[in-house]
């Protein structure tokens, strides 16, 4: 095991896993492999998986003494981040995913820009990476700002102060002052922890140096349902936390609605009605270009697709969101 000093604090690693069986082995293996020379520890949380996960992360445990595993019964992402936080035990607390895959600096660079920026939490980009022309497509519109806008933490941009980053690294006092994550958020948990710390004075440091690669969805099903749950835990985290929305998560909504009115208006009114849902499938199409330069022509067609997929579901996720949820949310925390 490796000495650790100032320089190089130990550093705990929490995995909240379900149904992972398909990259966790790849996962596990890109933390240890990690060019950092202090003491590492990974933690999984396994949820209720009815693939082979569980099996998986066993022999992980017993290949290498470093791997350690709490059960997460309910399955939540937030109740397994945060029983993997209390099994943990180092300084400094790093998230991953159990489909991304950790650059070979990552934790070094991360605890250097701790000490360097001061942050309560500091993390890069969302490196999506697909494995045939579907998920090749959905990657590419995840990191186009016609498919996220203009958050950093997919397309890219300069290292500084963040509203939130992908998955991200803590100092572990920091989690420990906001209580962890707020279990009632089965999505948007990160945003709305990192609201918190950032009300608190705390510091959130995005860096394009930190990458995670990261497995999109493998299906339109699945990416619907991933995008609609984003919209509609965003709009809990909005009146959760008042003043926290801003334009860029109302462009999804407003798009839906629009496309929507201008298709029922042009079967029903007037013909010129449809120039708003042609306008939008034109814009999407145009835009799918420059995201899909250097792809093959299977993910260069399907591009429109995700992008139409993420958008029109994380509007409809917005707009269904009840407010029953968010009641039950704020409830939950007096």
């Amino acid at each position: 095991m490796n000495a650790t000093t100032p320089d190089t604090p130990a550093v705990s690693v929490i995995m909240p896993v379900l149904n992972e069986e398909r990259h966790l082995r790849a996962s596990v293996r890109h933390i240890l492999e990690q060019q950092y020379a202090g003491e590492l520890e990974v933690v999984i949380a396994l949820g209720p998986s009815t693939d082979r996960t569980d099996e998986i992360a066993a022999e992980l445990v017993r290949e290498d003494p470093r791997v350690h595993t709490v059960p997460n019964p309910s399955g939540r992402t937030p109740a397994a981040l945060n029983a993997a936080v209390k099994a943990s035990r180092h300084p400094v607390v790093v998230r991953v995913d159990g489909h991304g895959m950790l650059s070979p600096d990552y934790i070094a660079t991360a605890v250097r820009l701790l000490d360097e920026t001061g942050a309560a939490n500091v993390g890069g980009v969302m490196h999506a990476e697909g494995e045939n022309a579907w998920e090749r497509a959905v990657a590419a519109a995840m990191t186009s700002k016609i498919g996220v806008g203009n958050a950093a933490f997919h397309t890219g941009g300069v290292a500084g102060p963040a509203e939130t980053v992908y998955l991200g690294v803590f100092r572990r006092e920091v989690l420990e002052q906001q209580g962890g994550y707020n279990e009632e958020f089965i999505r948007a948990q990160d945003w709305e922890l990192n609201y918190r710390i950032r009300e608190a004075g705390g510091l959130i440091w995005f860096s394009p140096d930190l990458k995670v690669s990261y497995r999109p969805r493998p299906n339109v099903r699945e990416l619907a349902k991933q995008y609609r749950n984003y919209g509609r835990w965003r709009h809990v985290v909005a009146r959760y936390h008042s003043g926290s929305i801003n334009l860029r998560y109302l462009a999804p909504p407003a798009a839906l609605l629009a496309v929507a009115a201008g298709a029922l208006a042009g079967a029903l009114v007037h013909p010129v009605g449809w120039i708003v849902p042609v306008g939008y499938v034109a814009g999407i199409a145009l835009g799918s270009l420059p995201a899909g330069k250097g792809l093959d022509a299977g993910a260069r067609l399907r591009i429109p697709v995700a992008l139409a997929t993420m958008h029109m579901s994380w509007g409809w996720g917005f707009l269904t969101s009840p407010r029953a949820l968010a009641r039950k949310v704020i409830a939950s925390r007096r």
